[in-house]
């Protein structure tokens, strides 16, 4: 056995799925050795490397992915778990990057070993029903990916408060108290099905700006500014590439190294500037930082297509063409002087964030 696998929930890991039925997808979570969250160009070298078994990965931004390796076990002459031990090492190896990985035969599976396994550590599902059902029995509600806190707290309500008592529960049960829809997909998870399939998403690139404070930061107008100074970089960036954005991602890392990250889609695909910024500022006020130590935040913009084949709401408000014409001289002036040479009036006198950098395929995260 492939070492720091099999060691989830007694008889979860241990049982051995008969032939042709093992587990074949994997979640990879990159760390640093240090425990922290990997830049951007090591997320795209990291997300290469899995390349390097299945052309099959999703990439999950900021720091994750799901790789579909059932294609490759043959060639390879390895199970998942053999797969999983050689991305491991690799990632290690060449970029001092410690993943932790979790193997199912499903997306929901594969995360929640993920979920369960200490840093740097291997864990594996199989796809035995008992085995499937020993795993999820004791996990709380939360931990079905999709369910989140509203949802926790209406099972919680009806002593539904643990993935066993809720695959227990009649499906009408589910459908009554969260309705039709939810309540099935919700009575499937806690079954451990999950016919959800891992989507490549190579196409669709991501792009992605991040800056760090020189203190922890516990002012929310300086937030603000760095924010501001992100989303005019990253918009800049865009267009310069002739994209566009249908999604906003913000991430916030605290002083103790933990980290919250929210997605926001915008109301159409921009790479206007104070859409990008307005979208910044709400995914910031969400959060109600009041007195957090905030080390960084990072902006990323999603989703990203072709310009000139996304679609742009007209309107009859002088001032939003003026804006955009603003804004065409800005990059003129940028193209002409140098990309420091015009910034937002709010960031004069500062030290400007580090430019936005191309990261590696991200889909949007609704």
């Amino acid at each position: 056995m492939t070492p720091g696998a099999g060691t989830g929930a007694p008889g979860a890991a241990d049982a051995t799925p008969p032939a042709g039925r093992r587990p074949g997808l994997l979640h990879v979570r990159f760390r640093t050795v240090d425990d922290t969250p990997v830049s951007a160009g090591a997320f795209e070298q990291l997300l290469r490397l899995l390349a390097q078994f299945t052309p099959v990965i999703e990439a999950l931004p900021p720091d994750a992915a799901l790789a579909d390796v059932r294609g490759a076990l043959r060639y390879f002459d390895r199970d998942a778990a053999g797969i999983a031990e050689l991305v491991r090492l690799r990632a290690l190896a060449w970029h001092g990057v410690r993943c932790t990985i979790g193997i199912g035969a499903n997306p929901l599976l594969a995360r929640m070993a993920a979920q369960g396994a200490a840093p740097g550590e291997i864990r594996s599902v199989p796809e035995h029903p008992e085995a499937v059902a020993a795993f999820l029995d004791r996990r709380p509600a939360s931990a079905l990916h999709g369910v989140g806190p509203a949802t926790a707290r209406a099972l919680c309500a009806y002593g539904l408060d643990s993935v066993g008592r809720i695959a227990a529960a009649p499906p009408a049960t589910l459908q009554r108290i969260l309705g039709a829809k939810t309540g099935r997909i919700v009575y499937e998870r806690a079954r451990g099905i999950d016919p959800t399939p891992v989507t490549p998403n190579a196409a669709a690139r991501s792009m992605g700006a991040e800056h760090r404070f020189v203190h922890d930061e516990l002012d929310p107008a300086r937030r603000r500014r760095a924010l501001l100074s992100l989303a005019d970089d990253l918009g800049a960036r865009m267009r310069a590439s002739g994209q566009v954005a249908r999604a906003l991602t913000l991430t916030v890392r605290y002083a103790d190294r933990s980290t919250t990250t929210r997605t926001r889609r915008l109301d159409g695909p921009t790479a206007h500037g104070p859409a990008l910024t307005g979208a910044a500022y709400a995914l910031h006020a969400a959060l109600g930082l009041q007195r957090a130590r905030v080390r960084s935040v990072a902006l990323r913009a999603e989703d990203l297509c072709r310009a000139e084949l996304a679609t742009r709401q007209l309107t009859f408000d002088p001032s939003d063409d003026k804006a955009h014409r603003i804004e065409a001289a800005v990059d003129r002036a940028r193209a002409r002087f140098g990309a420091g040479s015009v910034r937002p009036a709010a960031t004069l006198g500062r030290t400007p964030p580090p430019a936005a950098e191309p990261l590696g395929p991200g889909p949007a995260r609704p």
